[in-house]
């Protein structure tokens, strides 16, 4: 019998991390009885007086916020990391070791309105939104380590805020993810003399098995490696190692790709799609003038939906104690977001 990777089993590997996942197709044709989520409701209003993400509203700390009319960023009301703290008494135990930890993070709005999301903004508005991500990186990478822009979005994600926001946490030290990724690329760079990402985009442009959306400088992708139903990552066409590198034409195109890439997703089951997502790129900080041509700045998103709006996939059991696993394959992941409609389905 000859293998068959959308019917057999298997393990693919991510060089990004270092790390393999278990592939097993032949669990799609298992009948499902697990939990469903309920669907969230849509009716969002566009303004909530009680929201503290909401113009003119006060929050928690007592403080107003601004009538802002585009974006809006604050120092976070409860943050993980605070700037000046105690730092931890060296240890050379190697079972009980800690280190200083400082850091800041920040709270990024990125419309006024509450019942607004980046598929459903204007690709304008979105540019906006990665110029202050820009202005953010360039003002606390001065400083830190790491600035990491994340947003989670939906409740199932763990977002407690329906308001179109993202986080900004900026670190002293680089954190696990990041950390992984800059020791790989290094290591394939030391090897092979070129960025991995970059061969990487290049093979999938040349495979075209993977592709969702792609423009004039930039390449979605379903990684060969991904572990989660639809996850995808965000490539340049151009190498470039952070986002404050980005020209203005790529500012433009990365605000395209993002209002087509999660139009897809929420077309994909009809609903406002969650997802994990955030943007890597070379470290800041006190490695501003290391050579990080080893680099290339990319997006992951990490959506959780597997079968409908309501069923999830979860990481627990074998892929806590053991490692990742999917089902679905990556490449028929992408053909399925591939094949999705770029104008939203609620204006459709």
């Amino acid at each position: 019998m000859a293998f068959q990777p959308t019917e057999h089993q298997h393990v693919r590997f991510n060089p990004l991390r270092g790390d393999w996942i278990l592939v097993s197709p032949h669990r799609m044709k298992r009948p499902w009885a697990g939990q469903v989520e309920k669907p969230v409701g849509e009716d969002i209003p566009a303004h909530d007086p009680k929201n503290p993400l909401c113009p003119g509203v006060v929050r928690p700390n007592g403080e107003v916020n601004p009538n802002y009319e585009s974006t809006f960023v604050f120092t976070n009301d409860f943050p993980a990391m605070l700037e000046e703290v105690p730092a931890p008494e060296e240890s050379n135990d190697p079972l009980f070791q800690a280190s200083p930890a400082r850091g800041t993070c920040r709270v990024m709005c990125f419309h006024p309105k509450s019942n607004l999301t980046l598929p459903l903004m204007t690709c304008q508005e979105i540019k906006t939104v990665i110029d202050e991500w820009i202005k953010q990186m360039l003002d606390l990478g001065k400083k830190y380590t790491w600035v990491q822009i994340f947003e989670n979005k939906g409740a199932v994600m763990g977002c407690s805020n329906p308001h179109p926001h993202c986080q900004i946490w900026a670190s002293s030290f680089m954190p696990n993810e990041p950390k992984l990724k800059d020791t790989n690329q290094k290591d394939y760079f030391a090897k092979y003399g070129r960025p991995m990402l970059m061969d990487y985009v290049n093979r999938e442009l040349e495979k075209k098995e993977r592709l969702v959306v792609t423009n004039d400088d930039w390449v979605v992708v379903v990684p060969y490696w991904a572990v989660w139903p639809y996850e995808t990552m965000v490539l340049p066409r151009r190498h470039v190692s952070r986002m404050t590198d980005l020209t203005e034409t790529e500012k433009t195109s990365l605000a395209d790709i993002v209002k087509k890439l999660t139009t897809k997703y929420d077309n994909l089951f009809e609903c406002s799609f969650p997802y994990s997502m955030g943007w890597h790129g070379a470290p800041t900080g006190p490695c501003l003038q290391d050579d990080v041509q080893h680099w290339v700045f990319h997006g992951c998103y990490y959506p959780p939906l597997l079968r409908s709006a309501t069923v999830k996939k979860f990481m627990v059991g074998y892929e806590m104690l053991a490692q990742a696993q999917r089902d679905l394959t990556a490449e028929q992941a992408a053909d399925k977001l591939r094949v999705l409609p770029e104008v939203h389905y609620k204006n459709a």
